[in-house]
């Protein structure tokens, strides 16, 4: 596995698609370029855990980077094929725009400015989250409601900024905002005291009090202030790549509700008495053909990583560091709202 560092070309490359470049002329033909580079080049986060972190090896492993590998291993099959480039909440969008990378898979939330106004194409939802905050028991407070006159942690380039101030403005509170670009910067800045409370994703906030020594002595605050849906994205204009982009992630979360896992696929593979699994796996009809793929696609991409259950429950469910329910991230016939489109 490789990585790398966003260069400034990036931002330069983005700034000139920005004043007047159209993203469909210059890389409508991204599934081409992914399979003549042999390599996919995937945006991630600088670290986050249970999302996107190393592991003891210096591998980058997580909830993001197994959707990366899942597309790699759709596209060239093999999920190892992938160069992974760390992203901050400012350089993500300069660095997918400019071509630096052909997919983000870095807890983005899918909002319309994102959507219309940038030119990105979101492929779906990974991961339903919230912004909450998380502070010191030490400050005395039940609520963030209480948190008028703090001083706030809070990472440049999200969502976070906005419905901070909105959620400020409509409890008629003022807050000092203490701005930094990565959650590593956020948990150094709040470990030493320069703010009183960090807000983000409430899994991000989850992940981040798991890194602190004292665990105990820190509390999110029951306050959950937005709708933060979380998902890939692609450049707009080139709708076969964000058809393959799409249609992984569908797999992901389809192979869950089917009973497909990493260990029974390639038995499953068989031509069997389910339709929509034979479909899906190959054994009838040509749909990875008209995605311009293997026609085990799908059967690769569950290989790769196992289902949406198996790659939420290693790195973020009950039995991890960060301990989380699925919640709303349950299958829709499971009491949640994750839902896929069928195959057929």
């Amino acid at each position: 596995m490789k990585y790398t560092a966003i260069t400034s070309a990036a931002v330069v490359a983005a700034a000139m698609w920005i004043a007047g470049g159209t993203v469909g002329g210059a890389h409508a033909a991204t599934l081409d370029d992914v399979k003549s580079a042999g390599e996919l080049k995937c945006g991630i986060n600088t670290g986050l855990p249970g999302f996107a972190f190393t592991d003891d090896k210096g591998n980058w492993i997580g909830f993001d980077v197994a959707y990366c590998r899942a597309l790699a291993a759709a596209v060239l099959g093999n999920p190892d094929k992938v160069k992974y480039v760390n992203l901050t909440g400012k350089n993500r969008f300069p660095a997918l725009a400019s071509g630096e990378i052909d997919v983000l898979s870095r807890n983005t939330t899918w909002t319309f400015s994102r959507d219309v106004d940038l030119g990105f194409t979101f492929v779906g939802v990974s991961y339903y989250d919230g912004q909450g905050f998380l502070g010191r028991t030490a400050l005395g407070i039940k609520s963030a409601k209480e948190l008028d006159g703090a001083s706030v942690c809070i990472q440049t380039g999200t969502t976070t900024e906005l419905n901070l101030a909105d959620f400020f403005r409509a409890n008629n509170m003022k807050y000092e905002p203490v701005p930094i670009e990565t959650n590593e910067e956020a948990r150094k800045a709040y470990v030493a005291e320069r703010c009183d409370v960090y807000t983000t994703d409430a899994s991000g906030l989850a992940a981040t009090k798991t890194t602190f020594p004292d665990a105990d002595n820190h509390m999110v605050f029951p306050e959950i202030i937005s709708k933060e849906p979380l998902g890939p994205l692609v450049r707009q204009g080139d709708d076969r790549w964000a058809d393959v982009a799409r249609w992984t992630l569908n797999v992901l979360i389809n192979a869950e509700e089917l009973g497909l896992t990493q260990a029974n696929v390639a038995k499953m593979a068989i031509k069997g008495k389910n339709p929509e699994i034979n479909r899906m796996l190959g054994s009838e009809g040509s749909l990875g053909e008209k995605l311009g793929l293997s026609n085990t696609w799908a059967v690769d991409i569950i290989k790769a990583g196992g289902n949406y259950s198996e790659i939420f429950e290693r790195y973020l469910g009950k039995n991890t560091a960060l301990g989380l329910a699925r919640g709303q991230n349950a299958l829709y016939k499971d009491g949640g709202i994750l839902y896929a489109p069928p195959i057929r």
